[in-house]
C-alpha cells in the first residue's frame, strides 16, 4: 500500500520529501491547466527537473498522448532510477502513472493530486490507465505510486464544476460504507465544508476497502457503485458537445443504480428518495434523450466488473452498505435511465 501524506504546506513538505529520496532524474507530468494553476505553487522548491504538459481534458487520456509522454521520457534520457511526479487530477494520475509503469518496465512515481476527485478517489489504490476508442480506462495496469502527497490548498485553484465533480465520489464513499459520514455531508452550501477533514475521511474509507482487495476481485467492486451506468453515460457523451465531467455522470449513475438497488436487493424506497433528492439538489438534472438510452445501455457491456456477457452492478442494501456482483439485464439498465429521465429536478 502506498504511503499517503496529508499536508497543509505543500511546498516545504514536498521539498523535504524529495531531499530524502535518491534518483537519477526528476520529471513532472501535468496538464495545461495544472501547469498554469498548480505548478507555480511547487516549482521553486523542485530541484533540477524536466517537465511535460499535455492538453487538459478526458478526451486526451489516450494512447496517442502516452506516446508523446514516452517520447519525452526517451528524449530526456530517463532511466529506471528516475522519479516521476504526476501533478494534477485523475487524468494526469491515471495516465502519468501508466506511462511511468510501462516505460522501461517501470519507473518510480509520486502522485500529487490537485482536484477533489483525484484526492479522494483516484489517488488511492493503484489503478492506472487510459481510455481507448471511447471506452473508459480500457487499457491499464495496477501499480501503486511510491507516495501520494495530498493538500487541500490545491482545491482553491479549481472551478466550481470540478469541485462539484469530485464531491460525487465523496457522497459515494458515505453511501457504500458509512451512513453517519453520508449524513454529515452537506447538501445545501456544500462548498463551505471542511475539505481537509472530508478528504482524510474519504481516503480512509477507500484505503480500508482497497487494503482488503487490492486487485478488485471482490469487495473493492463496491467502490464502483454508480459507475456501471455512470461510465456508460460519460463514455457515450465523451466526444460530444454534451460532454459530462466524471462526477456529473456518476451522479446520474448513482441515482439509476439506487433505483436498481430497490428492484434487485430491496434498498428501502425512503433511501432511494433521499439519494435522489440529494444528488438532484447538488448536480441538477442531466437531459438524456430517450433515443440515446439503447446505445448507453450497450456500453454497459464494457464494464470491467462484468462476467462474460453478464452485466454486474454494485448495489446498495441500504445507505452505508453495498453489495457487489449483482447481475442486471439491459432492460434493467434501460428502466433505470427511464426512471432518471422521469424525475423532476
Amino acid at each position: 500500500m502506498e504511503s499517503i501524506i496529508f499536508t497543509t504546506q505543500i511546498a516545504p513538505d514536498l521539498e523535504r520529501y524529495l531531499s530524502s529520496k535518491s534518483y537519477s532524474k526528476l520529471g513532472v507530468i501535468m496538464d495545461s491547466n495544472t501547469h498554469q494553476a498548480c505548478y507555480p505553487l511547487i516549482q521553486a522548491v523542485l530541484p533540477a527537473h524536466e517537465h511535460f504538459a499535455f492538453e487538459a481534458g478526458e478526451v486526451n487520456k489516450t494512447l496517442d498522448t502516452c506516446q508523446k509522454i514516452w517520447q519525452w521520457m526517451t528524449d530526456c534520457g530517463f532511466d529506471r532510477q528516475s522519479l516521476i511526479i504526476n501533478l494534477g487530477g485523475g487524468v494526469t494520475g491515471d495516465m502519468g502513472g501508466f506511462c511511468a509503469s510501462t516505460y522501461k518496465r517501470g519507473l518510480r512515481f509520486l502522485n500529487i493530486p490537485t482536484s477533489l476527485l483525484s484526492q479522494v478517489d483516484a489517488s488511492v489504490g493503484g489503478k492506472l490507465g487510459v481510455d481507448f476508442n471511447g471506452f473508459k480506462n480500457h487499457i491499464g495496469v495496477f501499480n501503486e505510486p511510491e507516495s501520494v502527497i495530498i493538500s487541500a490548498s490545491f482545491l482553491q485553484t479549481l472551478p466550481h464544476s470540478e469541485l462539484r465533480s469530485g464531491y460525487a465520489e465523496v457522497l459515494k464513499h458515505g453511501l457504500i460504507r458509512n451512513e453517519n459520514y453520508y449524513n454529515s455531508l452537506k447538501t445545501q452550501n456544500w462548498e463551505t465544508q471542511n475539505w481537509k477533514d472530508i478528504i482524510e475521511k474519504s481516503v480512509s474509507i477507500k484505503k480500508e476497502v482497497v487494503s482488503k482487495d487490492p486487485k478488485e476481485e471482490g469487495l473493492r467492486k463496491i467502490l464502483n457503485f454508480g459507475h456501471t451506468v455512470g461510465h456508460a453515460v460519460e463514455s457515450y457523451y465523451l466526444d460530444t458537445e454534451r460532454h459530462l465531467l466524471h462526477g456529473e455522470a456518476i451522479a446520474v449513475g448513482m441515482i439509476a443504480e439506487a433505483y436498481l438497488s430497490t428492484t434487485h436487493i430491496r434498498l428501502p424506497k425512503e433511501d432511494l428518495e433521499r439519494i435522489k433528492d440529494t444528488l438532484l439538489t447538488i448536480f441538477g438534472k442531466v437531459e438524456i434523450p430517450a433515443e440515446d438510452i439503447a446505445s448507453i445501455t450497450q456500453l454497459c457491456f464494457q464494464d470491467k466488473k462484468n462476467d462474460g456477457k453478464t452485466i454486474n452492478c454494485s448495489l446498495l442494501k441500504k445507505i452505508g452498505e453495498c453489495d457487489y456482483n449483482i447481475a442486471v439485464s439491459t432492460d434493467d439498465i434501460s428502466k433505470s435511465l427511464e426512471y432518471y429521465n422521469d424525475l423532476q429536478p
